[in-house]
């Protein structure tokens, strides 16, 4: 792929604590609030990537490999996969960590496409600054 640089540079880290407020009635994590700050994650990513106006088109798929208990840190991670000529793929995994000590393991992992938009609010083409 000819993105290797815009991709190391545009990958992404958020770390976020689960606290109670984002918990469900078996005190683990929402799974909608996981997307809504996956989706959140693949945002940054696709912006970063591109600098151009990014839409989300659609979450491919979600796999949701552990619950995330209430009281832990997770960090989402996004990176792009794929690039096209108006659409690009980002790739966010959500590991969760104990906060006392440092098992780490991956919980979540989903893909999102985005389409760049002009002012219009039309599909438009990514084009990348030149060095």
């Amino acid at each position: 792929m000819a993105y290797e640089k815009q991709i190391a540079e545009s990958v992404t880290r958020i770390f976020k604590a689960v606290f109670p407020n984002t918990v469900n009635h078996y005190d683990t994590l929402f799974g909608g609030t996981a997307m809504q700050l996956m989706d959140e994650a693949a945002f940054i990513t696709a912006t970063r990537f591109s600098r151009m106006r990014m839409v989300t088109v659609s979450s491919d798929r979600i796999d949701f490999k552990m619950a995330i208990p209430h009281g832990t840190i997770i960090e989402l991670v996004g990176k792009v996969v794929h690039v096209g000529r108006t659409s690009l793929k980002v790739e966010v995994d959500i590991y969760v960590e104990q906060m006392y000590n440092t098992h780490r393991e991956k919980a979540i992992s989903g893909s999102f496409t985005f389409v760049a938009i002009d002012d219009q609010k039309r599909p438009t083409q990514i084009v990348l600054p030149h060095e």
